[in-house]
């Protein structure tokens, strides 16, 4: 398989470099507002979220260090471990959406004209996006709300770990989602009408 940035860059999406307020000239001002706020707010909560990989990586390094070199395992460190990437995975989602950094196969779409990329993407985010995302708002929340009220512990475990708190972090994770996601949708409405995408 070929590893040449064109065929790479077929599954990859933008990867978009630009801080939040740089953008064009001609955007309407209440649209240049909200997409900045809302790629500042991203950009920040992935900055943060990004920090937990640290005790993430301690969990690991010290479960192995105890368990090969003093025989003491550890009955906390896989589900930490656990619990702290699908933290981070949730969390930090909204901010690579921001980026431009899911994944997707755009071997079609990337040969097609600004205003005909923005206006198919305005409408997969209308028809698809916003209705998905509410409804998976909706059912994470009951989930999050359920383990919370409930005292849930995690039963696949000796540790037995209280749910509640990453359970929580789906919800979070989805709003910030949705939230990102009207930003995108008036990036796609000025490309629409501009020919040309805000980076």
């Amino acid at each position: 398989m070929s590893t040449s940035p064109e065929i790479m860059d077929a599954s990859i999406a933008e990867r978009r470099s630009a801080s939040p307020g740089q953008l064009p000239d001609d955007m309407p001002r209440w649209m240049a507002w909200t997409i900045t706020v809302i790629d500042t707010f991203s950009l920040w909560t992935g900055r943060i979220v990004g920090w937990l990989i640290v005790p993430v990586i301690f969990s690991m390094v010290y479960e192995i260090i105890a368990r090969y070199y003093f025989l003491a395992p550890t009955i906390w460190a896989y589900d930490l471990s656990r619990m702290l990437y699908g933290a981070h995975f949730m969390l930090g989602a909204a901010y690579a959406l921001s980026k431009g950094v899911h994944i997707r196969s755009d071997f079609l779409y990337r040969d097609w004209s600004v205003k005909r990329q923005a206006r198919t993407d305005a409408l997969l985010y209308v028809v698809f996006y916003f209705p998905s995302i509410a409804l998976f708002l909706w059912v994470s929340s009951e989930y999050a709300f359920s383990a919370l009220t409930r005292w849930e512990r995690g039963m696949d475990s000796a540790w037995m770990p209280y749910l509640g708190p990453i359970r929580s972090c789906i919800p979070i994770g989805v709003l910030f989602l949705l939230i990102q996601g009207i930003s995108e949708l008036l990036k796609c409405i000025y490309a629409s009408r501009s020919g040309k995408w805000p980076q």
